[in-house]
């Protein structure tokens, strides 16, 4: 089971950027679809983000489009969420996960997570 740790969240006012980034444990992280996830309080588990295995396709939820770009460095087993103009309801635990071999933007098609960042986002 792989293990993934997100860091770079933190406190910003509204139009501030954040990078989020994830770091795999060692393993066939190179070979799955990866995405970026966020849950605020009271919601439910929202899809962000996701990046294919290669890194040469993306998706991105309309609120992230033009905004936010994931990129991943299989070399290092790390998977980035830049994200700019943020707003005050990007605020959320934004978490990162495994998915499957195929690109995909399914939550129930991720199966490791981590434990979250958790993002603010002043008005």
């Amino acid at each position: 089971q792989v293990q993934l740790v997100e860091s770079g969240g933190g406190l910003v006012q509204a139009g501030d950027s954040l990078r989020l980034s994830c770091a795999a444990s060692a393993g066939t992280f190179s070979q799955y679809t990866m995405g970026w996830f966020r849950q605020a309080p009271g919601k439910e588990r929202e899809f962000v983000s996701a990046i294919s295995w290669s890194g040469t396709t993306t998706r991105y939820a309309d609120f992230a489009k033009g905004r936010f770009t994931i990129s991943r460095d299989n070399a290092k087993n790390t998977v980035d969420l830049q994200m700019d103009s943020l707003k005050s309801e990007d605020t959320a635990v934004y978490y990162c996960a495994r998915g499957r071999v195929l690109l995909t933007t399914t939550l129930g098609d991720f199966s490791s997570w981590g434990q979250g960042t958790q993002v603010t986002v002043s008005s």
